[in-house]
């Protein structure tokens, strides 16, 4: 199990986790922050450049899930984690790389109200160097902004602990007690395990009126997603794609969807690649659009979006596989393709 303890930059995380590896048996504490600073002797400073903050590089946010996994395995017990993580989609990469690896994560948020957060940030002070110091205030208060406009679907996902008026001890404490009371509950991200080989994966394109089509949104990974998923050992992919559908947003489809292309995607470490499947589900009437329903934790959100929308929710490969199956469909043929290119 993960205590993940997050909050704004200056929340108290650190102090608080300190404590709380004392409250909780068999702790142990892994501060991500390590992890991050083990890249700068692993990265090319070129690299390091293109980044503010190590939770913009994908190596960071894998290291993180395989470095807690391992410590997990090597040590049993709870690990207690002290992190801000502002960006769902970091937030879903990461807790969907421990889901994946059948580790309970409990969200634990330290929230105290702004005017006194600010007042322990300007109290702040962990260095020897004034200016070090200054720095740290500044780039905390600098995040604020970000903390806020973040606070709706963290107090959605966390359990909120507000510490206002709580010292560091009170704080790690009332985190223990709600982990021992089952207040905070194992976050409900779905568990997709970890492919072992190549895949062969279904998505369903699903049109309304309008000639849109329905993307949908996983807690699991980053990025827009079309409905679908992994085709099971001795299923037929149209089926699969039909099953996810009916899994995913609650729709039984009537007919068997027509395939638009199979596109071969390249093995990238750690993903293994295979064949992903796009079918073209038809055209949803207004009746059939009323009955969409998110059944399950694996999705947050759905909706219909035009080719140009798309552009900004999918990430790159999805989208140039969406673009291609688009255009299949309004020639009226079925295409192969290579790592997102039509061949043969």
């Amino acid at each position: 199990m993960i205590v993940w303890v997050n909050g704004a930059f200056g929340a108290g995380k650190s102090s608080t986790a300190r404590e709380l590896v004392d409250l909780i048996p068999n702790s142990t504490l892994y501060d991500p922050e390590v992890t991050g600073g083990g890249l700068r002797g692993l990265l090319p400073a070129k690299r390091l450049a293109e980044v503010e903050d190590y939770q913009d590089l994908p190596i960071w946010r894998r290291l993180v899930v395989d470095t807690a996994a391992a410590l997990l395995a090597e040590l049993g017990g709870v690990l207690v984690v002290p992190m801000t993580l502002l960006r769902q989609e970091y937030r879903d990469e990461i807790f969907g790389g421990l889901a994946a690896r059948r580790i309970d994560v409990r969200h634990v948020l330290l929230a105290p109200e702004e005017t006194i957060l600010r007042q322990r940030i300007d109290r702040r002070s962990e260095y020897d160097d004034p200016d070090t110091d200054a720095r740290v205030r500044e780039w905390c208060h600098g995040h604020l902004a970000p903390y806020r406009a973040a606070l709706d679907w963290l107090a959605d996902d966390a359990y909120v602990v507000d510490t206002s008026a709580l010292t560091v001890a009170e704080a790690a404490r009332s985190v223990a007690d709600a982990v021992r009371a089952g207040d905070a509950t194992p976050c409900g991200i779905v568990q997709t395990p970890e492919p072992t080989g190549e895949t062969v994966a279904a998505g369903v394109l699903l049109f309304d009126e309008r000639d849109r089509f329905l993307l949908v949104d996983p807690t699991y990974k980053p990025g827009w997603e079309f409905p679908g998923g992994v085709v099971e050992a001795g299923e037929p992919p149209a089926r699969a794609g039909m099953r996810e559908v009916a899994e995913e947003i609650g729709l039984e489809l009537d007919a068997v969807p027509r395939l638009l292309l199979v596109d071969w995607e390249r093995p990238e470490p750690p993903g293994y690649g295979g064949l992903r499947l796009l079918f073209d589900g038809g055209t949803l009437g207004p009746a059939d659009t009323e009955r969409l329903c998110l059944p399950g934790a694996e999705l947050r959100d759905w909706r219909f979006v035009t080719e140009e929308e798309a552009a900004d929710l999918l990430p790159p490969v999805r989208y140039r596989r969406l673009r291609w199956a688009l255009r299949a469909r309004e020639r009226g043929t079925v295409l192969n393709l290579e790592a997102g290119d039509p061949v043969g």
